[in-house]
Order: structure tokens, then C-alpha cells, then sequence
């Protein structure tokens, strides 16, 4: 896996299709066991998802480790070129956790993850993508294309990474707080405006 050199802004978004999204497609996963308005809250502009360690997984016949994600919804795809768009923020002292995800892998459940460690965005809990990444609003973009088996990620319109995909036959994108390894209290993120899938054309 190889991190490309500073480059110029581009949009990644040329040459993909916006799919239309309602709020529907928006599901939230958080602990099982306490209202939803505990662990989220959208006001129309930002959507806001936080988790404490000490929570309950999202079922109760769950293994896994906390969270508050949303899990995109209608547009599962086994083929082609996605795209995910959203604009995030990680506050200051959000540590050990997960904040999006492209769900679907052969050995494991993921094919991507993106966690943040000390201020730090990473590939899984290895690779610095982006540094510095606290108390700020930054655009986030994933495009994976299944066919290729390829994913590169984009930092406020600069590509960042560039990573072989994990397999899997059907994958979706996730967004918000999963707790992983040396975890903050608490873990918190921020998606600001319209969070977007896109599909490149044909």
C-alpha cells in the first residue's frame, strides 16, 4: 500500500452519478439497550454520533465492540465504482475508534476502514492517511472499485491513499464511531450537510 505525493486539488466526483438519498437510506447502529437520542441527534445540517466504551454493543447477541454508525442502506453493490462523499469532524480527544468503513471483506468484515488515533487519521490502525485531523472540518472521499479490487481515499479533494481491496462479494459504506483499540471515554464524529454515494458512469 503506497500513500501518493502532495498533489492538486481535483474533485473526485468527476465522471460518478450522485444516487438520490432520503433519510431512510440513513439507518443508525448504537448501543441496544439506550434511545437513540443518546447517541445521535441531526438537526437538519449535522448529524452528530457519539459512544462511550463502557456501552452495550448494537444487539444484544453482538460480540462486537460499541458504536454509533449509520449504515447506508439501499445501495449494497457486488460490482462497479462507488463513491462516498461526506464532510466530517473529529473533536478533540476522540481516540481508538473507527468513523467510516466500507463494510464487505473476504477474510475479515471491512475491505477499508478509516480510524483516527491521537489526532491521526489511519488506515486500520497503521498508515497515516491524514495528520492533524482534530477540531476541524474536512472533506472526506472513498471511491472503490470492486472490479479492480482497489480503493483510494481523497482528503479535502487530495488523494491520500491508494490500497488493494480485502474480497468480499457484497460491501456497503458506514459512517460515525466504532470503537476499536485504545479507546477514548468517549468517541465522537461530526457529518456536516449532505453525506453522498455516488456510482461512476458507464
Amino acid at each position: 500500500m503506497a500513500a501518493s505525493p502532495a498533489a492538486t486539488r481535483a474533485d473526485p466526483s468527476q465522471g460518478f452519478t450522485e444516487v438520490s438519498l432520503a433519510e431512510s437510506n440513513f439507518v443508525v447502529h448504537r448501543p441496544y439497550n439506550v434511545p437513540i437520542s443518546q447517541r445521535y441527534s441531526f438537526d437538519g445540517k449535522v448529524r452528530k454520533l457519539w459512544v462511550f466504551s463502557s456501552d452495550k454493543p448494537h444487539t444484544p447477541e453482538s460480540n462486537t465492540n460499541p458504536r454509533t454508525e449509520i449504515r447506508m442502506t439501499g445501495y449494497d453493490y457486488s460490482s462497479g465504482v462507488w463513491q462516498f462523499e461526506g464532510h466530517g469532524y473529529v473533536p478533540s480527544g476522540t481516540t481508538g475508534v473507527s468513523i467510516m468503513q466500507v463494510f464487505g471483506g473476504g477474510q475479515r468484515a471491512t475491505t477499508l476502514m478509516l480510524h483516527v488515533y491521537n489526532g491521526e487519521l489511519r488506515y486500520y490502525g497503521g498508515q497515516v492517511v491524514e495528520g492533524n485531523i482534530y477540531d476541524r472540518w474536512f472533506k472526506l472521499n472513498v471511491i472503490h472499485d470492486v472490479g479492480a479490487s482497489a480503493l483510494t481515499v481523497f482528503v479535502d479533494d487530495v488523494q491520500k491513499l491508494s490500497v488493494a481491496g480485502r474480497g468480499g462479494d457484497s460491501h456497503y459504506f458506514k459512517f460515525g464511531v466504532y470503537a476499536q483499540n485504545n479507546t477514548s471515554n468517549c468517541m465522537e464524529s461530526r457529518w456536516w450537510g449532505g453525506v453522498r454515494i455516488l456510482k461512476k458512469d458507464n
